[in-house]
């Protein structure tokens, strides 16, 4: 296959997030779409137990059904996490929804090098052109499009750009990364034969013993955290099942004596030391001689998206977070499916150029949002132990910084609980309530930021009065299909209903669960001259706008008579300045 002379979306980067967009613009539209990967797949990469918010995503991509045809993979229904003394902590997927429904929610374990091929060659399939072994080394916008150069000086060019490329610093972006946390981490791992199953253990914590069904194990000793990950493979031509153990640790603590985990043997004696997972591995044997690392986890880029330059990144070239919930691919498949819809609307002739930036705005601040906030509930997980190992290198770095100069997008996550339902259940040891988190953890002293402290019920409130209120459409992020919120968030029966019924078999069923990314949703847009904060009309936007643009309104009136999401978003507006105590200043007017 030649390279065209020109596409309408240039995708840098054939990895799970660069393949699912391309695979779903090519079923969704007659956009012409190219990848260029650097590498020849198939190829090894980390992060080989997923989250199962990428399911629904595989599914309306196509993808799934080739997935669950293969050998690659094993099917994980939780998590085990022994990270203190007592028993570990125990959840599956959507724990609390599976008591209520009995239906298990579910995600993957996988061979990475099998898996990502298959959905490289799925997006070709779907009519992608993918180019293999063809790096891009220049991107330039060109105020309609832009132009890439690929390494062998070829030029193509394109209506939009999309950066997918991993970890590396951004050819769009232009721009090196921020730690996205206070924690820095490495990552040591190889892959074992004869270890034993996580479910196989006999114990009375072990909900996932009596049904045989796989959890990823993870487990803390006091210089970091294992992962215990069972990941099908061929060895010496054979189909076997392996697993992956790795180690993840600050790297200072490699330079102690005794302690350099790059090493096989020290590797090995430690990870057979840890509390039970030393017991499912007392027999393993590395199938190679060497281990394999990776670094610099948990960064982020300042922007993930620029209109009039026309290019957006998504997965890893955006923002990278600790591999402790392998929320990685969930949240780049996620994102692919996002900007699938961004691009297909940015292509509309039928958007105005207005709604377009609207929705760009969206998709960064919006992304951005859910990064920071995941990466604040990490540490408030990480804070929780770091008290208790107070003579750790590894535990005393994580978990101890707060951004006090939380930004709005942040707030967004904050207020609508950026926590996942399973970190939620596993860090409150299954009550799921915010208010059971640790007060001074880095989430909930950042949440505890969003809240108004100085209204009585008798304050009066109102618009400022340099503020428009705009109507149009937005983006749903982060968009999870299937989805069921933690509380105080509810759903009404009948949509939890189709929930479960969709993952009975999300292939069969994925009719049955709207796409949250299926279009654009209605929203209002509060700006000021400096900027613009976002609600959704089925949150009751609208009328909230209303209710404020009618005239001052007592902050207990809006306590008796505000949805839940609408005092989520009434927190926010008055926190920015948006809404003020009620002056002698007229008020602004919904436009």
């Amino acid at each position: 296959m030649n390279v065209r002379p020109e596409y309408d979306v240039i995708i840098m980067g054939g990895g799970p997030a660069g393949s699912t967009l391309g695979a779903l613009l090519a079923r969704q539209s007659d956009l012409r779409v190219c990848v260029f990967e650097k590498e020849v797949f198939p190829r090894e990469h980390i992060g080989e137990s997923f989250a199962h918010p990428l399911i629904p995503v595989l599914e309306e991509s196509g993808a799934l059904e080739k997935v669950l045809a293969s050998d690659c993979w094993v099917k994980k229904y939780g998590g085990v996490f022994n990270w203190e003394d007592g028993d570990p902590k125990v959840a599956f997927f959507d724990h609390a929804n599976w008591v209520n429904d009995g239906v298990h929610r579910w995600a993957m374990h996988v061979n990475r090098a099998e898996f990502d091929h298959i959905l490289l060659d799925h997006a070709a399939e779907s009519g992608v052109d993918v180019f293999q072994g063809v790096s891009v080394s220049k991107f330039e916008p060109t105020g309609d499009g832009c132009v890439v150069t690929l390494k062998d000086g070829t030029t193509v060019r394109g209506g939009y750009f999309v950066d997918a490329s991993g970890r590396r610093n951004s050819i769009a972006a232009k721009q090196k990364r921020e730690w996205l946390s206070g924690y820095r981490n490495i990552a040591i791992w190889q892959h074992f034969l004869g270890g034993q199953s996580v479910q196989s253990m006999p114990e009375d914590w072990n909900v996932f013993h009596e049904p045989n069904v796989s959890p990823i194990g993870c487990f803390a000793f006091p210089d970091g955290w294992c992962w215990y990950i069972p990941v099908p493979k061929f060895v010496d031509g054979k189909r076997v099942l392996t697993h992956s153990i790795g180690i993840v640790t600050n790297p200072a603590v490699l330079k102690l004596a005794g302690k350099d985990f790059t090493r096989q043997d020290v590797f090995i004696d430690t990870v057979k030391q840890v509390p039970l997972l030393g017991e499912l591995i007392q027999d393993v044997t590395p199938i190679a001689d060497k281990m394999l690392t990776a670094t610099n986890y948990s960064m982020i880029n300042d922007q993930f998206a620029n209109y009039d330059e026309r290019w957006l990144l998504i997965g890893d070239a955006s923002y990278f977070v600790d591999p402790l919930f392998s929320s990685g691919v969930a949240f780049a498949a996620n994102q692919a499916a996002t900007a699938a819809l961004l691009l297909k609307q940015s292509a509309d002739p039928a958007t105005s150029e207005r709604e377009a930036r609207d929705l760009w705005h969206d998709y960064d601040e919006g992304w951005h949002g859910m990064a920071k906030t995941y990466a604040l509930s990490i540490d408030q997980w990480y804070h929780a132990i770091g008290k208790n190992n107070p003579g750790s290198v590894y535990w005393q770095s994580r978990g101890n910084t707060v951004d006090l100069g939380i930004q709005e997008r942040t707030f967004d996550a904050l207020l609508n609980t950026g926590f996942t339902p399973d970190l939620l259940q596993v860090i409150t040891s299954g009550s799921r309530r915010m208010a059971d988190l640790d007060r001074n953890g880095p989430f909930a002293a950042a949440a505890a930021l969003a809240e108004p402290e100085d209204l009585t019920p008798d304050t009066e409130l109102e618009l400022a009065a340099d503020v428009r209120v705009r109507p149009g459409p937005g983006l749903d992020v982060p968009g999870f299909k299937a989805f069921i919120p933690p509380p105080p968030f509810d759903l009404p029966p009948p949509v939890k209903e189709a929930i479960a019924k969709y993952w009975e078999d999300p292939v069969a069923n994925g009719h049955v669960a709207p796409s949250p990314t299926a279009e654009p949703i209605p929203c209002q847009r509060f700006e000021t001259p400096t900027q613009e904060i976002r609600g959704l009309d089925r949150d009751g936007a609208a009328e909230l706008a209303a209710l404020l643009a009618s005239g001052p309104v007592r902050y207990q009136e809006l306590l008796d008579t505000l949805t839940l999401p609408q005092l989520q978003l009434f927190k926010r507006l008055y926190l920015a300045g948006v809404v003020t105590v009620a002056s002698a200043a007229p008020t602004a007017e919904a436009a």
